[in-house]
Parts: C-alpha cells; sequence; structure tokens
C-alpha cells in the first residue's frame, strides 16, 4: 500500500498535465463527428495522445478500419522500445500478466518518471503511477467532449482546426532547437504534398499516405542525422 501511495503521488503531477490535453482532445473528437462516450471510450482504452489524434483525423476523412490501426501502429512503435527498456527496471517478481497491465499505460512522462527511480519498479508502485494519468486523460476528454456539445454546431466545426494548430504549437518549439527535425518536417510537408496532387500519387488513401510519409521521412532523416552513441551507453 506504501508503494501505490508512493505511485499515486507521483503520477499525479502527470495526471493533471494530461487533464488539460485530453479536455482539447475531447472538444476535437466531439467536433470531428463523434459522440462524447465514443470519445470517452477511445481515451479510456488507448492512452496515447499522438496515436488518438492521428485516429481521429483518419476517421474523419473515413479511412478504412486497417488503415487506422496500421498508422496507429506506426505511430505508437516507440512504445516497443520504452517497454523494452522499461522491463530492464521492473523487480523480478512482476509477472507476464502484470508486465502487460504496465505496458498499457507506459506512455513518454510514466516512463520518465518510472526510470528516474532508484530501486526497481514493483507492480503496486507502478498501479499508483499508472492510475491518476489514466483517470486525468478519460476524465478531461470527457469533460471537453460535454463542453464542446453543449456549444453551437457553428463553434463546434471551428474546433476541428485546433487540431492542426495544436500540431504545428508541438513541433515548433523542437524544430528551432534541433536541425534534424526541421529537415524532417520539410520532408513530411513535401511527401504529403506529392501525395495529394501528383496524379499517379493522389489516388492513395489519406491512412497510407500518413503511413508512407511517416516512414519515408523518418528513414530519410535517421539516415542523414544518426543519433552518436558513446561507447559506454
Amino acid at each position: 500500500m506504501q508503494r501505490f501511495k508512493k505511485g499515486i503521488h507521483d503520477g499525479l503531477p502527470i495526471g493533471l498535465g494530461y487533464l488539460s490535453v485530453s479536455f482539447t482532445f475531447g472538444m476535437i473528437a466531439t467536433a470531428s463527428g463523434l459522440t462524447t462516450l465514443q470519445a470517452t471510450t477511445l481515451s479510456l482504452f488507448n492512452l496515447t495522445s499522438a496515436g488518438q489524434f492521428a485516429a481521429i483525423q483518419l476517421m474523419g476523412a473515413s479511412a478504412p478500419i486497417f488503415e487506422v490501426f496500421l498508422a496507429t501502429i506506426i505511430i505508437n512503435f516507440r512504445y516497443v522500445l520504452m517497454s523494452i527498456s522499461l522491463s530492464q527496471k521492473l523487480d523480478k517478481s512482476i509477472r507476464l500478466k502484470e508486465k502487460m497491465i504496465i505496458a498499457f499505460a507506459n506512455t513518454d512522462e510514466i516512463y520518465a518518471v518510472a526510470q528516474s527511480q532508484s530501486e526497481p519498479n514493483h507492480f503496486t508502485y507502478m498501479l499508483g503511477l499508472m492510475t491518476m494519468p489514466i483517470v486525468g486523460w478519460t476524465l478531461g476528454t470527457f469533460l471537453g467532449g460535454t463542453f464542446n456539445s453543449l456549444l453551437p454546431s457553428s463553434l463546434q466545426s471551428a474546433f476541428s482546426i485546433a487540431l492542426y494548430g495544436m500540431f504545428i504549437a508541438i513541433i515548433l518549439p523542437v524544430a528551432k532547437k534541433m536541425k534534424s527535425v526541421t529537415f524532417t518536417i520539410a520532408i513530411s510537408v513535401i511527401l504529403s504534398t506529392l501525395f495529394k496532387y501528383v496524379p499517379f500519387l493522389n489516388f492513395i488513401s489519406d491512412g497510407f499516405s500518413i503511413i508512407f510519409c511517416t516512414c519515408i521521412g523518418a528513414a530519410i532523416s535517421a539516415t542523414l542525422f544518426p543519433v552518436e552513441v558513446s561507447d559506454n551507453e
């Protein structure tokens, strides 16, 4: 119980941060055509901001389920690497089914807090650490969807534009600091434009266009801007 309480304490700031972000997601999701219940359920069973925003965009474009599924896997593939890394920090007493529960909520912020602990993470601590982020993300989505459903339809449709503004707000600060990010954004924009307007490419659906742009852009950037790792890392 002491470990669980510590997890709750450490996860509270994450949960509060998720509350504000998911509030925006709830508004955008309902403005894009989802009901508040659908948006809240999506947040409850996903807990992944980038994947959910991408899914909303693809749903709005009437993309097939397979495209939404594939795009979400590619966008969230970093969680595979994070889970492998986090597994080395878990207490050896944790069983497979408990690891599967932990993997569900292995977000960037939860991963960072768990990795910063001086001792191996026990399941009860991880359960506490996950609780507030899950509650914050789900509750924020519900509140955002409820608030947006009370607005006139003209304002609801306007909030769908906020998705693009949010993406710009996320990438611009990083792009100013890192040349590799700026290059990756430029490549992605060029590829996206080609898939939209070039005759023999524009027949490709929006879902697969996102997948191709993500994979090609990441591959080119990884080749041109490899991350240098020292011998002792």
